[in-house]
């Protein structure tokens, strides 16, 4: 798809200088960049990359002016280029219909330009919305439903009553639905909890190759709307997530727990289940968070078990300086200077 960089600045609402019938074609780094490539810097730090590019049209911050260059202004370049992707980068959409080797109940429900890839299955009383497309080998078990505008990557598995809210986008690989991993031990083994609760999940949200989020075991597992979640994050029964909040991967959250709004979790934290996580609470890559820990509003954590960032540093500075420490106390025991 292509656009005049006069089009890009009026789906921006930006101000542009210079040219405004460059044609643009796609997006690019500044070195890598044609020029027909859309590219952006956010700093003028950066001003000697865009100018050297071959790329004819620039988002900047500020009015910066670039010699040679047409330029776009902006509050957020980087925000204002993922924006522009969806001028110029539009997403490949199959056509509507149901491919010949699908399987589709003949109960299930199927709105308006639906796509339905290769060996899919498709079971009782299912829901589809309209404009949705599920991909090659995906399964929606009995009760699932899936709004309008998702999308399901190949060999996504929805388990039964599992729901999906609109424009959700599902990777490769997922599995939402699954039984949780509860069991009570007594009578010298152990017995399955009952996993028979659900999934819903909210509005744009995006969920990363490999992921899996549980069912509730009585109640509801539940994603809230622009929650985005990484590869290989492991979401347990009974947890829930506030809207916008972020995962990264190889996280894993423990049944019950609940994150508010905004929270951001880095790569590999662990949460014990019964955690508490209020608005805008950020975890450091690899925090480690107690079994029933309550962590307030917008504090900033790291390490196992989690603490305060300034006390994390003070401890890992101190840490650092164990080996030295320890051969000054052993001299003084000694009695060497």
């Amino acid at each position: 798809m292509t656009c005049t960089s006069g089009e890009l600045a009026k789906f921006l609402g930006a101000t542009i200088a210079g040219d405004s019938q460059i044609r643009l074609s796609g997006m690019a780094m500044p070195e890598s960049a044609r020029a027909t490539d859309l590219i952006y810097i956010d700093s003028p730090r950066h001003r000697q990359r865009a100018e050297e590019s071959a790329a004819k049209c620039v988002l900047v911050q500020a009015e910066l002016q670039l010699k040679g260059k047409t330029t776009v202004s902006v509050e957020n370049p980087k925000l204002a280029f993922a924006k522009a992707s969806a001028l110029l980068i539009p997403k490949f959409a199959p056509p509507s219909g149901v491919h010949a080797t699908a399987l589709v109940a003949s109960s299930a429900k199927l709105g308006m330009n639906v796509f339905i890839g290769p060996y899919s299955v498709i079971e009782d009383e299912v829901e589809i919305g309209e404009g949705s497309i599920v991909e090659a080998f995906c399964f929606l078990g009995r009760g699932s439903a899936i709004g309008e505008k998702c999308r399901l990557h190949p060999r996504v598995t929805l388990y039964a009553n599992a729901r999906l809210a609109d424009g959700v986008e599902v990777h490769s690989g997922v599995v939402i639905g699954g039984d949780g991993f509860g069991y009570v031990f007594g009578e010298g083994r152990h017995w399955k909890f009952p996993q028979i609760g659900s999934v819903e999940i909210g509005d744009n949200v995006e969920i990363g190759c490999n992921t899996t989020i549980d069912r509730g075991s009585l109640g509801v597992t539940t994603i809230a709307a622009d929650v985005k979640i990484d590869n290989l994050v492991q979401v347990a029964h009974n947890v829930s997530i506030g809207e916008h909040s972020i995962l990264v991967s190889q996280t894993g959250i423990s049944g019950s727990s609940s994150l508010g709004a905004g929270v951001i979790l880095g790569g590999q934290v662990g949460l014990g289940d019964h955690c508490h996580l209020e608005d805008g609470v950020i975890v450091g890559g690899q925090g480690g968070v107690l079994p029933g820990k309550t962590i307030r509003r917008g504090q900033i954590v790291w390490g196992t078990p989690a603490r305060p960032l300034d006390r994390y540093k003070k401890q890992h500075a101190a840490l650092a300086r164990l080996p030295e420490l320890i051969e000054r106390v052993e001299k003084l025991e000694q009695g060497k200077p």
